[in-house]
This record gives C-alpha cells, sequence and structure tokens, in this order.
C-alpha cells in the first residue's frame, strides 16, 4: 500500500477535517499487509491517526484510516447513539463498535447502513439514509444527503479542496508526516 494511496483517498482525514476515510487496496501477502499497517501505526498514532483493516477479501483489504478522538465525539452525538444501539453497538466504547462493524463487514457482502457514522457523515443523514432505504435524498456528494444541503455543499468542497492540495504538495516531494496534522 502506498503513501500516495493513502493521499488520494484519505487527505480529509490526514488534514484533520474529517474523522475518517475507507478505502480498499490490493495486497499479495495479507501478513505483509498487516506489517504495513502495523508499521504506519507507529510513524501515525502520535499525530492522533490510526489505521484499522476491516476486511480481507479475494487479496483486497478494506482499510479504515481514523482519528479515534474524533470518531469517540462522533459515535456519543445523540442521534448516533440511538442508530449505533439499534444496530447492537456499544457507542460508549469505540474500539468495540469498531470491532462490532468489522464482525458485520466479515459476515455480510454489503456495507451496514451505520457506517456513515465511522466515516463522520452527518447523523440525521445517515438516519434519512436508513429510513428511506436510500433514495430520496437532497443531494449526492461524499454521501446522500438528507439533511442540510448547504452545509453538505459546503464540505463536500472542503474535501475535494483538500485532496487536491494534499495531492499536489505529496506530488512536490512533502512527506506525508508533514502533511498529516496532528489532533
Amino acid at each position: 500500500m502506498s503513501e500516495e494511496l493513502l493521499i488520494r483517498h484519505c487527505a480529509p482525514t490526514l488534514a484533520g477535517l474529517k474523522t475518517a476515510n475507507m478505502f480498499t487496496a490490493s495486497f499479495e501477502d495479507e501478513a505483509e499487509l498487516r506489517e504495513t499497517v502495523r508499521r504506519l501505526n507507529v510513524r501515525f498514532s502520535r499525530k492522533g491517526l490510526q489505521i484499522v483493516p476491516l476486511r480481507y477479501r479475494s487479496g483486497r483489504a478494506l482499510l479504515y484510516v481514523y482519528r479515534p478522538k474524533k470518531l469517540a465525539r462522533d459515535l456519543l452525538h445523540g442521534a448516533a447513539v440511538e442508530i449505533l444501539s439499534a444496530g447492537g453497538y456499544q457507542p460508549e466504547n469505540p474500539g468495540k463498535c469498531i470491532a462490532c462493524l468489522r464482525r458485520k463487514l466479515r459476515e455480510n457482502d454489503e456495507f451496514p447502513h451505520e457506517i456513515g457514522l465511522f466515516l463522520g457523515y452527518p447523523p440525521e443523514d445517515v438516519s434519512g439514509f436508513i429510513c428511506n432505504k436510500a433514495d430520496n435524498c437532497k443531494c449526492v456528494g461524499c454521501w446522500k444527503v438528507y439533511g442540510d444541503e448547504a452545509a453538505a455543499l459546503k464540505t463536500f468542497a472542503k474535501y475535494k479542496k483538500c485532496t487536491a492540495v494534499y495531492t499536489e504538495q505529496y506530488a512536490r516531494g512533502k512527506s506525508i508526516e508533514r502533511l498529516i496534522v496532528a489532533v
């Protein structure tokens, strides 16, 4: 897994603008990928960033790059607590929530709808997605929006700009450590 892949898929999280990102990475040797993730976690943990493999399938790993402190705060949001509790999670324990999410991802081909809460999406949009069965949204960007469309559009633009800036800075030789904002 390359640092360029992390920049391309996770810039808003690296910048501290977003709670988390998720992406898939190809691998030939699962043990080697686990070791790469371990080494990255050693490098990035002092900046408040963590990487967790959520699922391995057919030479591809679903990787979760997140800010543990932001995730803990997000999961305790009132509406998030309701959604997570209904889904069998323990919102007061982010580690157990991630373990539950990993189990659900291993057992099912589809993503559980509450996964948006783990990515920092507004709970009202996650709830709207669940209640509307992914239909009737106001707009689509990084996620389907059911709540505050204007705020979501600003956020989408901010994430897009961040990714462009980080990609450019990395291409110019700035190290990933220098790009990760300590939170």
